[in-house]
């Protein structure tokens, strides 16, 4: 369903993040998940290698792709489709479909910082809050634990710290962890032992310095090219090294945009548009904003006033209504901003008074609706 202005609401249900595990849960042959996104389809293995590079788009990867020969040639050879992450595009909302295969509006986490409305705190879902259960903040089962009651060894490989963390216990939680170090080739050589541990077998490969680099470097860096090349050749040494019958699958939880210092808009230059706002939360691509008691629709005016066409500003009924979040749980509804903003344009919004420095100077971002952003690839590989 369109939303009021046209931008592109996701078709959860067909291709996107959300039906990735189920998909793969019955290329293992797990029947119970047989009609959970069963729109995609991948071929039957005993053994799967699943991984995700955090923040390598589509549209990023093609752009690059003479830097990368084994991805190029495994999108010549028929093996490469086109995923669409959920709203707002960002790893916790990622991870989230991922990892239950419901839309953001079904597991709850639902941007970068959201209220928790018992609090009537913002909670940050990629740092967490001790205070938080993320069990209770996520209550669903994940598909890691479904397909590890079917019988089907769970292995998962990120670093140390992911272990026990909250994202790591809302979204993925299930099977063994495996903790490795920040190497790459660790991560490779902990996969391949994992796969190789059992019969059948789905493993989960956790790589996140691409999209480290490109927060700081930017994506149209030298920088985050070369580790596009890492990856690229991690990936070869991957599939070479994988027994033979496993079906090695790859994809990421989102793209980015490079916003540079003069195409941001800085909250602590015009307090005028706080007023009536109780707590700003979400990113910079999609703000979250939460009102004060009927202040929603006079925030939203001059959020749209001051935006114009570079944002599609809309009360969060509205957002809900064009499918955005897909079908929204009574507990999930108060987490998502009064007043969201989302960014059309190469612009974003941030706030020098309260951001940390380094936080200021990140380049790449995410969380809107551009394809940059909301594309990501998925390639199939049988080993």
């Amino acid at each position: 369903m369109p939303t009021p202005a046209g931008l592109p609401a996701p078709a959860y249900g067909r291709d996107t993040l959300a039906d990735l595990l189920p998909a793969v849960g019955r290329a293992l042959g797990v029947a119970e998940l047989d009609d959970a996104g069963a729109e995609l389809r991948l071929p039957a293995a005993d053994r799967v290698c699943l991984v995700l590079v955090d923040g390598m788009g589509e549209l990023l990867l093609a752009a690059r792709s003479g830097h990368t020969g084994t991805m190029r040639r495994w999108r010549s050879d028929g093996l490469h489709r086109v995923l669409t992450a959920g709203f707002p595009t960002t790893t916790a909302t990622s991870m989230g479909l991922l990892g239950t295969g419901l839309a953001p509006g079904g597991h709850g986490l639902v941007g970068y910082e959201v209220l928790d409305p018992d609090r009537d705190r913002l909670l940050n879902e990629l740092q967490w809050d001790a205070d938080v259960d993320p069990r209770r903040w996520q209550p669903h089962p994940t598909l890691f634990q479904r397909v590890a009651a079917a019988g089907v060894d769970v292995v998962r490989v990120a670093p140390p710290h992911f272990d026990g963390s909250g994202l790591t216990e809302a979204a993925l939680r299930g099977g063994r962890f495996v903790g490795t170090p920040e190497r790459l080739e660790a991560r490779v050589d902990a996969a391949v032992t994992a796969v190789r541990s059992a019969p059948r077998q789905l493993t989960y490969l956790y790589w996140g310095k691409l999209d480290h680099t490109g927060h700081g470097a930017g994506v149209d860096s030298g920088e985050w090219t070369a580790e596009l090349e890492r990856v690229d050749e991690a990936l070869a040494a991957l599939a070479r090294r994988l027994p033979r019958g496993t079906l090695l699958v790859v994809t990421a939880d989102h793209g980015m945009v490079d916003v540079h210092a003069p195409r941001r808009l800085d909250l602590a230059a015009e307090p005028g548009l706080l007023a009536g706002v109780r707590h700003c939360g979400g990113e910079p691509r999609t703000v979250q904003l939460y009102t004060e008691p009927g202040a929603a629709q006079q925030v939203a005016e001059q959020w749209a006033r001051r935006l114009g066409a570079s944002a599609e500003v809309l009360l969060r009924e509205q957002a809900v209504a064009a499918g955005w979040f897909g079908p929204v749980e009574d507990r999930v509804g108060g987490r998502i901003g009064d007043v969201l903003a989302v960014m059309r344009d190469d612009i974003a919004v941030v706030n020098s008074a309260t951001m940390r420095p380094e936080t200021l100077r990140l380049i790449g971002q995410h969380g809107a609706l551009s394809d940059a952003e909301r594309l990501v690839p998925l390639f199939t590989v049988p080993c």
